[in-house]
């Protein structure tokens, strides 16, 4: 493959940007044909389709890679400018970061707090379950993820943060109604009552089910979506079904009695890992540090022995 231009990878990260060759076009200052040519000719070079012509458009898995070049090339030039001491109008640092929300509810936050600002650095978040927040870094949108995944994506290095641990709750009127009192509910009792889940792709509660199962069965076919952290939250305390919350969540509700463990001793633990680009950017050197030292508090350790430990097939791989 010949040479990659600098202003056609330029361009093509701007139209992936902007969403159109038009919006692209006004960001450079330069007209809607040229930066047609400009992907055109990035594509003839490559020998690839680099974008979907679609409304907005979309990188192919070809166009991923250069657009992930573009934004590291990008970071680099940056840091070389401060460096050099040319950095006076480049602003703050912008670090795009992917993050589940359950970790986006509990100790993500408060760990981007301790991230020192002396030069700033302005963080732009992205939700999305951790099972899929690969799929931003392979995309380039992101320089660094909170992840299920222990496979590091091309370009990006992986470690382990620590277990998300998740409580089955219920509210108390919930649990006298549809689990006995004295009765620990069993695989059979939690199919037939209703369940909150966080979206479509949240399997945490079928996971849940089925390990008490053997494997028989998952959640029920009552289940109720709810898209928030903390509505997710309120809704299992507010009676309308059982679910799993995360342990920080859930601790202040079982002390004050507004929820009930379902399965004390039977906790669900969802292993997060933090993968980022392979590139030497001062500022996401330093950001990871610190989130990592803040899952380290946080977080429960991985199992000793076990610094990777790979979800099991029933595993939940998709959760908030």
């Amino acid at each position: 493959m010949e040479d990659l231009p600098l202003d056609q990878v330029r361009t093509l990260l701007a139209v992936v940007d902007e969403g159109t060759f038009d919006a692209a076009a006004a960001l450079l200052h330069v007209t809607p044909s040229a930066v047609s040519q400009r992907v055109k000719a990035l594509e003839q070079r490559t020998g690839r389709v680099l974008l979907m012509r679609s409304k907005p458009v979309r990188p192919t898995e070809s166009g991923q890679v250069v657009i992930r070049f573009a934004r590291q090339l990008a970071r680099l030039e940056r840091d070389a400018r401060a460096e050099l001491g040319m950095s006076d109008d480049l602003g703050p640092v912008r670090l795009p970061l992917a993050v589940n929300a359950d970790s986006l509810a509990t100790w993500f936050l408060p760990a981007l707090t301790r991230v020192p600002q002396e030069s700033p650095v302005c963080f732009e978040l992205h939700r999305e379950d951790e099972g899929h927040t690969t799929a931003l870094l392979r995309e380039g949108q992101v320089m660094a993820a909170v992840t299920s995944s222990p496979d590091p994506v091309a370009g990006c290095t992986v470690r382990a943060l620590g277990l998300s641990r998740y409580l089955a709750v219920a509210s108390p009127a919930f649990a006298d109604r549809h689990f006995p009192p004295g009765v620990e509910p069993d695989a059979r009792r939690l199919w037939e009552a209703p369940v909150i889940v966080f979206d479509r792709r949240d399997e945490l509660q079928d996971a849940f089910v089925r390990r008490l199962s053997g494997g028989v069965a998952g959640a029920g076919p009552v289940r109720h979506l709810v898209p928030t952290s903390e509505g997710f939250r309120d809704a299992v305390a507010a009676g309308l079904g059982w679910g799993l919350v995360p342990e920080p969540q859930a601790e202040p509700l079982l002390r004050a009695g507004a929820l009930v463990a379902l399965a004390p001793g039977r906790p669900m633990d969802v292993p997060l890992y933090w993968q980022q680009w392979k590139l030497d950017s001062p500022a996401l050197a330093t950001a990871a540090r610190v989130i990592a030292e803040v899952a380290m508090e946080e977080l429960h350790p991985m199992p000793a022995g076990r610094p990777d430990p790979r979800p099991a097939p029933s595993a939940p791989g998709t959760r908030r």
